[in-house]
């Protein structure tokens, strides 16, 4: 049993439990996985440097959703052992993200493929570094993924309690996998594309926050913690009506992060998202709001290995485009949004959530 407080919604106690439970599950796992071999050590060092740590932001909804419906303060072992599994499915995530998007680095470590390809390099083997690297890593992916199914079937949760939250995990996998789709489709249009039809790229990049980031972040793990608790279809629409647009603010942040976010503190280089040419509503609300000469010169610097003076411009351009200021507000009428809609959420949940919106809003890493 863990007791939260809804003062401190992403207390240590809690970031500790959950910690502790993946912890033992690795330990178990990848012993487990070692009997196949000692070459699998490459993949269980990764999986535990890789779920140290971390904001824990899923598996905390998922705690004070099953309060939502349980009232108190008092969260089971055995719920936290379900949201802890949310964690390994987010590491899976970010896992095949580096991958996709050819990023160095994540949570101020070398990504997985980078250090699997340097093992590979540093042994002399055959064949390309860079491809077993890849390949290694999508293979942690799914090792992860299989692992936080696992990991949530073995919770101790009661079968009923499980046979409510499953729809809902099954959900959750397939529109994170639908909305990872939804974002590389609209990766190949063109960022100029937003200043000839803003509203059709802003409606595009905005169904992939929803299916990507929203429900995968917030709104589904608090309706899974719910549901474990024997929350009904009220308070889980209830949920839904605050997660969703807090879930969208929680991107919009991540956004402005990855192009104005401090490496010393958010653990990725700076500029990362302008260096991946990643199309986000904010570089989306600078193409439609910048002089054409301005919009082409962003574009000229998108998707390209920058130097720390062409970040800075690219950095001038967004701000004098108005598309900073413009997500801001995006993210301020979002966090108002998702508070509001907590009026049919009891205490002490209430005051937890409510918090959580400005974590989820305000950081800076």
């Amino acid at each position: 049993m863990v007791n939260l407080d809804a003062a401190d919604p992403l207390s240590a106690p809690l970031r500790d439990a959950v910690g502790a439970e993946l912890a033992a599950f690795l330990d178990s796992s990848g012993r487990t996985l070692l009997e196949l071999g000692p070459e699998l050590s490459d993949l269980v060092g990764l999986a535990e440097a890789f779920t140290v740590g971390g904001k824990r932001l899923r598996p905390a909804f998922c705690c004070w959703g099953y309060l939502a419906a349980t009232g108190g303060t008092d969260v089971p072992t055995w719920v936290v052992r379900a949201a802890a599994s949310l964690d390994l499915l987010h590491v899976s995530a970010l896992v095949h993200d580096d991958v996709m998007d050819g990023s160095e680095t994540r949570r101020g470590l070398p990504a997985a493929h980078v250090q699997l390809a340097g093992r590979h390099a540093a042994g002399g083997r055959r064949g390309g570094a860079a491809e077993f690297g890849r390949a290694g890593a999508i293979l942690l992916g799914d090792l992860l993924l299989m692992w936080s199914a696992e990991l949530f079937d073995q919770c101790g949760a009661p079968e009923s309690a499980l046979a409510a939250a499953r729809p809902l995990l099954a959900s959750v996998r397939t529109e994170v996998t639908g909305g990872q789709y939804l974002d590389i489709t609209a990766q190949t249009r063109q960022p100029l594309d937003a200043r000839r039809d803003p509203a059709s790229v802003l409606a595009q990049v905005r169904r992939v926050v929803e299916f990507k980031t929203a429900r995968y972040t917030v709104l589904r793990p608090l309706q899974l913690g719910a549901a474990l608790g024997g929350g009904g279809p009220e308070l889980l629409d209830v949920l839904a009506r605050y997660g969703s647009p807090l879930g969208r603010a929680f991107q919009y942040r991540d956004d402005v992060l990855g192009v104005f976010g401090d490496e010393a503190v958010t653990g990725k280089p700076a500029g990362d998202d302008l260096r991946e040419g990643k199309l986000t509503v904010l570089i989306a609300n600078a193409m439609a709001g910048l002089p054409e000469a301005d919009a082409v010169r962003l574009d000229a610097l998108l998707g390209r290995g920058l130097s720390p003076a062409e970040v800075a411009e690219a950095r001038e351009l967004i701000v004098r485009s108005g598309a900073l200021a413009a997500v801001e507000r995006e993210i301020d009428a979002a966090a108002t949004e998702a508070v509001g809609a907590l009026n049919g959420v009891a205490e002490p949940a209430r005051t937890a959530l409510e918090r959580l919106v400005a974590v989820a809003t305000r950081r800076v890493a």
